[in-house]
Order: C-alpha cells, then structure tokens, then sequence
C-alpha cells in the first residue's frame, strides 16, 4: 500500500507532529513498508493457531490464598511510633 506526502502530512497534522518534506518523504517510504508488512501477514492461515496472552513461557507459582488468624486493629497500632485514635501518625509528605 502505497502512502504519499500529503496522507503523511494530514497524519502528521492529526498527531501534532512536524517535520520537513525530506522527512515527510522517507516517513511516507518506510509507513508503506509497515503497510505491505501488515498486507503479508493478513495473507497467512491463522485459523487453527491459538491467540497469544503473553510472549514469556513463564508460569507464576503463586500461593494459594487461606483464610488466617487476624489481629484486631488496636494490636496493629500498638507499636505504632505515634498514633491518633485508631490511626498512624506520619510526617507531612507535601506542603
């Protein structure tokens, strides 16, 4: 497919970018090439090929979630440096 300058110019202008006419040019060569690209991969057979989630291989063993034992709030806090009530006291992050 084949892309020239004043598509380029009109994407360009869509997305806020700038550039002069040798790059208006070389950008209108290489989104034809991305183009044609895309055209070749719509002509493989992809009907029997499961759809990807992720490129790892990797499985994440994570552990199983169990219901346990919980402190109630007030042992929460009772080695809290400062504390309001029922809440930590912290330094002031922001001004």
């Amino acid at each position: 497919m084949k892309i020239d300058t004043n598509s380029i110019k009109k994407i360009a202008h869509l997305a806020r970018l700038e550039f002069d006419e040798g790059s208006a040019e070389k950008m209108s060569k290489d989104m034809s090439q991305i183009l044609d690209w895309v055209e070749k991969l719509n002509e493989i057979d992809t009907e029997n090929v499961e759809p990807l989630t992720t490129m790892s291989s990797e499985v994440n063993d994570m552990r199983e979630d169990k219901v346990g034992h919980q402190l109630d709030h007030e042992a929460g806090l009772k080695n809290a440096p400062k504390r309001d009530a029922d809440y930590f006291r912290v330094p002031k992050v922001m001004e």
